[in-house]
């Protein structure tokens, strides 16, 4: 039997730095905080190596009392609590204990502080947690942190760090949030000896945001402003044209502190959907000043969630004050009258109360109400069974796979070539085989779909989907084949990203290359476009790849080179031709041929069907000439 041990002191410090030091960009945060809780008016970050070779950080703070300087690193030891009740009525934003110990357990450290009442300052040194010098130095008020090699001795941790220009980019994010939340106080960010953030401490709100987001993003923002008996709420929302397709520019703060809160962003995004209907995720800046007894912030060791005492009451407050601030900011030019709080009311009932839907029941397809009918080609129209009556194209033969209703794309799967032996020489490489009978062009049906006959039997074609799997199978066929033609721009497009922007375009940098961009570095942070894949046409280059980096940041570093293109390739397709677009015979027929000889016609590459089909026997039916 295994009897129970009391771990050692080193043991305990790097299982809990394990909670509260995730990254580089973890300590970067504990320690600005630090500086914050000290009424710091300057602080700096300095970082070598994405912070995984060096991480300085400086303040101007009150400091720390030569008596105090060990005891800083004790376990739990901190200047912002006395006992159990003080954390329900904390304002500050450090108050375990825990972020020096466990910083100096994992990394070699070096503090230097110094109070206004001495003369001098004083220095520790710690390497994994063993204290090797505790000196008189010289030392300017405040505090200056030096931490270096971080995880050097936990391996398991460190072989789990990101690319350098990843974890700058996580410490440039978290500096430019504390920076939001603490316009008064001056933050500089250098990295590997360039500056990389600077902001003023004016104490205005629009200027940190100005200095972290650009003028672009100031000229496209509206204010907000609300007081309520227990809460405040102020801040900034995005138009449409800083929306982005990540959450990355998004930031909540309560009580000055940054925390993730999803019932906080559904607030807002349902407020921006009331009058924006876009797919994408608006720009916002909000805060929430509140009495700390209506909150709880000891839910995680990282202190970037907090529980509310009323949910709803908080979902409601925070969605009818962006809600009013829209609807004002559009008065002028709309004659907008809206129930704010029935509808605040009724999407939190959906949110909160409503059951998850399945995405098959959620998504757009064509639709004609047929009957399930078989017809003597051995073609049928599937009825699907969700929301809506949604319809499919099957072949009725044994091979056929089975109905599935939560995969439309295997619903699509027509093995025509077993009927029908007109295999061709598409091109020089492949020998492509029909997936469907060659057919006779009747017209073209609401300048969107081209009517089709084969036998007894109508087609009809979403020209824009088609001419999307088109694009989009041919532009992973040349990447593959490594022949993508690239057209090369009259004019580059020049392009500033942020920290994290430009990291994920870094990491994805060969991936861009192979898909036919040619882009060069062209400054900090800067990127210049010189030649983009002649698939694309004459898309808003620079929206493309805003696009494309944020699709890379929802997938995640898991996921394989193959999708990652076929992401890029989708993206790629805006390219194709539009509904409402008129076409001649002769492009009608192209568009028809080109899709009988793709690997999978049947679906667009955004999962929407390209081809439905009618026999004659059915509309018979419909016209009564038939039981």
């Amino acid at each position: 039997m295994k009897r129970i041990n009391v771990l050692n002191e080193d043991t305990f410090n790097k299982i809990a730095a394990g909670e509260v030091i995730e990254k580089p960009f973890s300590v970067v945060k504990e320690l600005v905080e630090n500086g914050i809780d000290a009424k710091a008016k300057n602080i700096s970050v300095e970082i070598e190596d994405g912070g995984k070779h060096l991480i300085r950080v400086t303040d101007d703070g009150n400091g720390i009392h030569p008596d105090d300087i060990q005891k800083a690193f004790m376990p739990h030891a901190t200047s912002k609590i006395n006992n159990l009740d003080d954390i329900y009525k904390v304002n500050t934003m450090g108050f375990r204990g825990e972020a020096l110990a466990s910083i100096a357990s994992i990394s070699h450290t070096v503090l230097k502080s110094r109070t206004s009442d001495f003369d001098f300052g004083k220095e520790i040194v710690i390497d994994g947690g063993t204290v090797n010098g505790i000196n008189e130095a010289a030392a300017n008020v405040g505090t200056s942190v030096e931490v270096r090699d971080i995880f050097f001795n936990v391996p398991a941790r460190q072989k789990f760090l990101k690319s350098s220009s990843r974890e700058t980019s996580y410490i440039s994010d978290i500096v430019n949030r504390l920076a939001l939340c603490n316009p008064d106080i001056s933050f500089k960010l250098i990295n590997n000896g360039k500056k990389a953030v600077n902001t003023y401490g004016t104490s205005n709100l629009i200027d940190a945001v100005r200095s972290i987001y650009g003028k672009k993003v100031c000229d496209n923002i509206i204010s907000f402003e609300k007081h309520f008996d227990i809460v405040s709420i102020y801040g900034y929302i995005g138009n449409s044209e800083i929306s982005r397709g990540s959450r990355n520019n998004q930031s909540i703060f309560v009580n000055k502190r940054y925390i993730k809160n999803k019932l906080i962003t559904a607030a807002v995004e349902n407020a921006f959907k009331s009058f924006i209907t876009i797919n994408k995720h608006p720009f916002f800046i909000l805060f929430l000043d509140v009495f700390p007894e209506y909150i709880d912030v000891n839910v995680h060791p990282t202190k970037s969630e907090i529980k509310f005492r009323d949910d709803r009451y908080v979902f409601k407050i925070v969605f009818d004050t962006v809600h009013e601030a829209l609807r004002e900011s559009l008065k002028n030019s709309f004659n907008i009258e809206s129930d704010t709080t029935a509808e605040s009311d009724g999407i939190l009932n959906k949110i909160i109360d409503k059951p998850k839907e399945k995405k098959n029941e959620e998504r757009s397809v064509v639709q004609i109400p047929i009957d399930l009918q078989s017809d003597k080609k051995g073609y049928y129209i599937n009825k699907e069974i969700g929301n809506n009556d949604n319809y499919s194209l099957i072949h009725d033969n044994h091979d056929a796979p089975n109905v599935n209703e939560t995969n439309y794309k295997s619903n699509l799967d027509v093995n025509y070539e077993s009927n029908h032996n007109d295999t061709i020489k598409k091109d020089t490489d492949d020998s492509l085989v029909p997936k469907f009978p060659k057919l006779n062009i009747i017209g073209q049906f609401h300048s969107t779909y081209i009517l089709c006959e084969y036998d007894d039997t109508l087609y009809v074609i979403d020209q824009h989907a088609a001419h999307e799997k088109i694009l989009f199978e041919k532009y992973k066929k040349d990447i593959k084949k490594n022949k993508i033609v690239s057209q090369l721009l009259i004019s580059p497009a020049i392009l500033e990203l942020s920290a994290d922007d430009f990291s994920y375009y870094i990491d994805n940098k060969d991936l861009f290359k192979n898909a036919g961009f040619h882009i060069e570095l062209f400054g900090e942070n800067t990127l210049s476009i010189r030649e983009v894949p002649m698939i694309l046409g004459k898309p808003d280059f620079k929206r493309l790849f805003i696009d494309i980096l944020d699709n890379l940041k929802n997938m995640g570093s898991g996921e394989t080179w193959e999708v990652k293109y076929d992401l890029i390739a989708r993206l790629a397709c805006k390219a194709a031709i539009k509904a409402n677009d008129s076409l001649s015979s002769l492009e009608m027929n192209h568009i028809v041929d080109e899709l009988r000889f793709l690997d999978d016609p049947f679906t667009c590459p955004h999962g929407r069907p390209t081809i439905i089909k009618v026999t004659l026997n059915q509309f018979e039916k419909k016209f009564k000439r038939i039981q």
